[in-house]
């Protein structure tokens, strides 16, 4: 069975004497670990073994010395460094593969009694009470010793709810099991107060009174809506959540959203039976919407209205065969931003999705109105004058290009980049190659610092769109001395030499040196190409390559100088 496991197990062998050989505490962490590795993966060696073979026998001599050996290993290790979570985490997954319970709860008492600042844990080691070793009273213990150290901590609170309706639920299957079974329980009692979650109502009106937010209190409700059992705890909370967190839009939206769940009223006309469906969805909605309106009624704020917005955009967003129940959506998602416009509760970044859908539906004119309301009411934002110029553009105005000139005006240069691309990009489209490179030429002197790289680029791949190689090396030239640069500029013009038919190695040259210049200290890969491109080159020079490399290493720096050794050598001996 352990044919080829000597190697591993003269490897045990060596790590005492590497222990007193090595003395620094970093080295003997790094050794402890080792020998913990190799434990493991032995141990998985032999069960796999087992498995192939089918050899069942001699595991207390075999698995368990070793299970035995490794816990002494985690024991010393988490001793020495106690702050290491990682090392205990370790400690923890290894227990429950290969140890037994009672082995398990002892590392999460010491784990615990060192990382009691993490709830995390806590949180863990309940979980682990709970579902694996079936004790619900340990796991309550757990979550009662975690709360004093953590009195408001929502996850804690949380786990513990869901704890206790899950206890709770199992007691219910259990007495259901024994009277379907006509079992005699003897003195086995399930209170009544314990069936219906009463443990986990104490929970929550003990939590809701120390952590008073509203996203606390619907998470609390979303748990209890998981157990059905839990109908009148799930009413209560509902209700003190409408009462204490009236001026809360997530409140607000909560009970909104809640109307897409209830069924309609039985007074209600039933539509017909092909309708059903698609009428049922519709009511839900219109209840919804409903709601919404009366929330931005009480509640005037941002927030509100963004709620409600955002309800509407994503109903429209859902596929439907029913083209009526499709307007109807959007009817509704104008009506809410309309209504968030006229309260002035709308943010810029919602005017562009006001716009975008209105330009989606071919409403020009009103797309036009509601861009030109973003833009008076944020004129120093680059944002809504591009989503005014892209309705001009949409619709075809003559004023384009008036408009740009305005925007520019009213911007601070180092926030119009966007505006100076969408320029060009709509100029390419709409006017002749000398209007074009007059935008970017502007731009080019407007733009400075790290944005211009980004336009320098795009400059540069539009040269070579309209005008070819020789347009593309004329604004290469214009822009060689115009710092700061990217990579990619250079490269671009390299790629651009070697698709011509008569590729030029002068040319080549002259881009990787001006490339170098800026780049050289950090770029391995630049070295490495140009290396490779007077080896292959028909009219390069292999002789030079030697002279190239010592000017890399000379500098390259740090990393990137060993990353090109690497490199380099590994593209010599590909040579060889």
């Amino acid at each position: 069975m352990f044919n080829g496991c000597t190697s591993l197990h003269s490897g045990r062998e060596k790590f005492p004497k590497m222990k007193k050989t090595v003395k620094a505490q970093t080295m003997k962490e790094k050794i402890d670990l080792t020998m913990l590795k190799y434990e493991i993966n032995l141990l998985e060696l032999i069960q796999r073994r087992r498995v192939r073979i089918g050899y069942s026998f001699k595991k207390d001599e075999i698995e368990n010395s070793i299970v035995h050996r490794v816990q002494g290993v985690f024991r010393r290790a988490s001793a020495k460094w106690k702050d290491d979570v990682q090392l205990w985490l370790s400690y923890v997954v290894f227990c429950k593969k290969w140890a037994t319970k009672v082995q398990l709860s002892k590392v999460f008492s010491a784990m615990l009694a060192i990382h009691s600042n993490k709830p995390a844990l806590w949180i863990m080691a309940a979980k682990w009470e709970m579902e694996d070793r079936l004790s619900s009273e340990s796991a309550r213990q757990l979550f009662l010793r975690a709360l004093r150290f953590h009195p408001e901590c929502p996850k804690l609170y949380q786990e513990y709810f869901r704890m206790e309706l899950m206890h709770a639920e199992k007691l219910r299957k259990e007495k259901q099991e024994f009277e379907k079974a006509k079992m005699d329980v003897g003195n086995l009692e399930y209170a009544e107060e314990i069936l219906m979650g009463e443990l986990a109502r104490i929970i929550y009106k003990n939590s809701v009174n120390i952590i008073k937010s509203a996203e606390f209190h619907v998470s609390l409700l979303s748990i209890a809506q998981l157990f059905d059992f839990a109908k009148d705890l799930q009413r209560e909370i509902y209700d003190d959540l409408q009462a204490l967190h009236t001026d809360d839009p997530l409140t607000w939206d909560y009970v909104a959203r809640r109307e897409l769940e209830i069924e309609s009223q039985p007074g209600e006309e039933p539509p017909t039976a092909k309708q059903t469906k698609v009428a049922e969805v519709g009511r839900r909605e219109e209840r919804c919407c409903a709601v919404y309106e009366e929330a931005v009624k009480t509640l005037r704020t941002e927030a509100m209205c963004k709620c409600y917005i955002n309800f509407c955009m994503e109903r429209f967003a859902k596929k439907t065969s029913s083209r009526l129940l499709r307007e109807k959506r959007l009817e509704r998602t104008m009506v809410a931003f309309r209504k968030a416009h006229d309260l002035k509760l709308l943010p810029e970044f919602q005017y562009k999705q006001w716009s975008e859908l209105l330009l989606r539906h071919d409403f020009l004119t009103e797309a036009l109105e509601v861009a030109g309301a973003g833009m008076e009411l944020f004129p120093g934002s680059v944002m809504t004058w591009q989503v005014k110029l892209q309705v001009l553009i949409a619709s075809k105005s003559p004023d384009v290009a008036m408009l740009f000139e305005e925007a520019f005006v009213h911007l601070k240069p180092q926030i119009c980049l966007p505006l100076w691309i969408s320029w060009a990009e709509w100029s390419e489209g709409a006017k002749s190659q000398e209007d074009t490179e007059a935008i970017f030429k502007k731009a080019v002197l407007a733009v400075t610092g790290g944005d211009s790289v980004t336009l320098k680029d795009k400059y540069l791949d539009w040269a070579y769109r309209s005008g070819g190689y020789k347009k593309a090396r004329a604004v290469f030239k214009s822009l060689q001395e115009s710092r700061p640069f990217s990579v990619d500029f250079f490269r671009k013009m390299i790629q651009f030499e070697k698709e011509q038919e008569s590729c030029k190695i002068a040319n080549l040259r002259e881009y990787y040196e001006r490339a170098l210049r800026e780049f050289g200290s950090v770029d391995s890969d630049l070295w490495m190409d140009y290396i490779k491109e007077e080896l292959n080159h028909p009219l390069g020079r292999p002789e030079h390559c030697g002279q190239i490399y010592w000017r890399a290493m000379k500098m390259l720096q740090g990393e990137s100088a060993e990353l090109f050794v690497a490199k380099h050598a590994v593209h010599q001996a590909g040579q060889l």
